[in-house]
């Protein structure tokens, strides 16, 4: 299965950039993963620069693809749950599995009717930015457990 991270936004800190290179290269020994971006809107009201933004995510999303997005009102799962969702995808063929991250204002709500799981990835909020490392560092992590390797503790 092919994995895609989409989300809104250069990435604007260096130790940003460095811990989602590292992550990357740790998820490509598994899986074939892209990431793009997505232009950033400024200078509106929030509601029109989330439509904006997940028009241009919208148009990066294979119409094969299992969509998740990651927003804090979305459910919870163990890191375990995660590889378990993962593996699920994985051995039914799904060809595509696409994470998106918003940007700041987060989706429209045409865009979350599309998704086919909405995660969040804790209570507490956390930057759009920073959310790119932690996202990508799970996702290697559910590998790990797939694959039934030491990484992850229980």
């Amino acid at each position: 299965m092919k994995l895609k991270v989409l989300w809104v936004g250069k990435t604007q800190e260096e130790w940003l950039r460095r811990g989602i290179d590292e992550y990357a290269g740790r998820i490509r020994r598994y899986t074939p993963l892209e990431i793009a971006e997505a232009r950033e809107e400024k200078g509106a009201a929030a509601e029109a620069m989330r439509a904006r933004e997940c028009e241009r995510l919208e148009k990066l999303v294979p119409k094969n693809a299992r969509l998740v997005l990651l927003d804090e009102r979305g459910d919870q799962l163990t890191s375990p749950e995660l590889a378990a969702f993962m593996g699920k995808g994985r051995d039914s063929a799904v060809p595509e599995m696409v994470f998106a991250i918003g940007g700041a204002y987060g989706f429209a709500d045409s865009f979350r009717a599309r998704a086919d799981k909405v995660l969040a990835l804790s209570r507490l909020t956390f930057t759009h930015q920073m959310v790119r490392v932690i996202l990508l560092e799970q996702i290697y992590r559910a590998h790990t457990i797939l694959n039934g390797e030491p990484y992850h503790h229980s």
